[in-house]
């Protein structure tokens, strides 16, 4: 008899703690504030920046500079233009935040450092418009301001440093720099020409970009920073211009198929030299 007494307060001792665990739950989910997911993303928030390895100048046994543009309607490169939060977004909040320094455009050596001033004046655009009252007819002028257009930006120029690592024996290559292009258009909407915006030196903008999540078009718990992207290359590119006594693009001397032929000739160049340091 004693037994069934204890085991009948064991059961009903553990359907109240149940109950209570049920309830308890119910009330923190009636408590907390709606969201667009099943969990709390804070893996992306929290994440450690991976630093670069220590370099050291008699390390670096032959280097070599290269200029790409990325074309954000290549498939691949989809992820920049996600119009929720296209990069170009995320790169001018870091910049009104203060997180992001960017550079002028006079040259690619970030030696002119703009004010918030300057940036504002490029995502805001001043025009004057004709307005006419309805009663006297009278045409006054009034000066709008016209925020930037994301999609307008449908490239990125990168300036980066391929080098020879002979401590590690290793062909490897850092980003320097990104600079966003933006498309200019004529009066009647006609494409005039295209003109990079600013520089931002992405070493220092490495550990803000790191907190920001890319659209992965394959798995959306698969969750890659913008870091992830560029470290990891994953992204497609043509070669513009490479480090030459002339200092010249390869546009400027060749055009159409040539020049793409000319840009893989040159990233073939630099994979052909790693293999040649090897003896078999």
């Amino acid at each position: 008899m004693m037994k069934e007494i204890m085991l009948f307060i064991l059961a009903l001792s553990l359907c109240l703690s149940v109950k209570g665990q049920i309830e308890s739950e119910s009330d923190e989910v009636a408590l907390a504030a709606p969201m667009d997911d099943i969990v709390e993303r804070r893996i992306s928030k929290e994440r450690r920046l991976l630093n670069y390895s220590k370099l050291q100048e008699n390390d670096v046994f032959w280097s070599k500079r290269v200029w790409r543009v990325i074309d954000v309607r290549e498939k691949i490169n989809l992820a920049f233009k996600y119009e929720p939060q296209p990069l170009i977004k995320i790169i001018l909040d870091g910049v009104e935040n203060g997180d992001i320094d960017v550079y002028g455009t006079e040259d690619d050596k970030f030696t002119y450092r703009l004010s918030q001033d300057e940036v504002q004046s490029m995502i805001f655009e001043t025009d004057t418009i004709p307005v006419i009252d309805p009663e006297t007819y009278k045409t006054t002028y009034k000066v709008v301001s016209n925020s930037l257009d994301y999609q307008s930006v449908k490239r990125y120029r990168i300036k980066e440093m391929w080098y020879f690592d002979s401590k590690s024996s290793s062909l490897n290559v850092r980003i320097l720099g990104v600079a966003p292009l933006k498309e200019v258009y004529g009066e009647r909407g006609e494409f005039r020409y295209e003109t990079p915006m600013f520089w931002i030196y992405f070493p220092h903008a490495r550990s803000t970009l790191a907190r920001h999540t890319a659209y992965n078009p394959h798995n959306d718990e698969s969750q890659m920073s913008w870091t992830d992207i560029f470290d990891m290359r994953y992204f497609s590119s043509n070669i513009i211009k490479v480090s030459n006594e002339f200092d010249r693009k390869i546009d400027s001397y060749l055009s159409g198929t040539d020049r793409l032929l000319e840009g893989q000739k040159i990233k073939d160049e630099i994979f052909n030299f790693e293999q040649d340091m090897w003896e078999y």
